[in-house]
């Protein structure tokens, strides 16, 4: 599904790197947490993922026919544009060229958001709207789904929601899932494996393992 050989990246084109000769895989059906200490990379390397970015040198590669993005800052949160739920995921429908008018009723149910259609967005609480955000994210079947910190703001119990219908997709629907989180009882419970970033460089490690050596070390 992605895959990363020798990159490296850094603003400034030369040395230090953000991320320094980094390579990994990642199949279809996988469900990756990428965690790590602030200013490590890990939004940096969803962007060169997304192609918001250009590798300093080396490759990053994605083969989805689809992919969806949810980025941290809830660009909806601040607006007092009358603009509805319906509104939003079905203009973004439109921009897609997606056919079919009943991906927006969908994408709303995935997220448990049915009935919400009709809602201004600046009427929703922080976490409905990211549930709306996600569901955005969902139209047009992407085969990918990219999150930059998804429960960040977000109550309690809009988090287990959201990464129960997260984890739910990625299960039951074989979306890849690539999260970048601060959430660390989350990616351990909903992840397949966990990516860490420390001094620009990466690996891989099971969830279990991270609890045992990252968070009792």
């Amino acid at each position: 599904m992605i895959k990363a050989n020798g990159l490296y990246f850094s603003y400034s084109g030369s040395p230090p790197y953000i991320l320094d000769e980094i390579s990994f895989e990642i199949k279809n059906g996988a469900y990756i947490s990428v965690l790590g200490e602030n200013g490590c990379g890990k939004s940096t390397l969803m962007k060169l993922i997304l192609k918001f970015l250009k590798p300093t040198k080396g490759t990053i590669t994605t083969n989805a026919k689809r992919i969806g993005y949810v980025p941290q800052k809830n660009d909806f949160s601040n607006s007092g544009f009358p603009i509805t739920v319906f509104e939003v995921l079905n203009a973004y429908r439109k921009l897609l060229k997606i056919k079919d008018k009943s991906d927006v009723k969908k994408c709303l149910q995935l997220v448990g958001m049915d009935g919400f259609q009709n809602k201004l967005m600046g009427t929703l609480s922080g976490g409905q709207s990211q549930k709306i955000l996600i569901a955005r994210a969902l139209i047009g079947h992407p085969d990918l789904l990219i999150l930059d910190e998804p429960s960040t703001g977000i109550d309690i119990g809009s988090q287990k929601e959201i990464y129960g219908f997260l984890k739910k997709i990625n299960r039951q629907n074989g979306i890849t899932v690539l999260s970048v989180e601060h959430n660390l009882d989350a990616a351990i419970a909903n992840s397949t494996m966990i990516y860490h970033l420390c001094n620009g460089k990466g690996h891989f490690c099971t969830p279990e393992r991270y609890a045992e050596e990252f968070l009792k070390g």
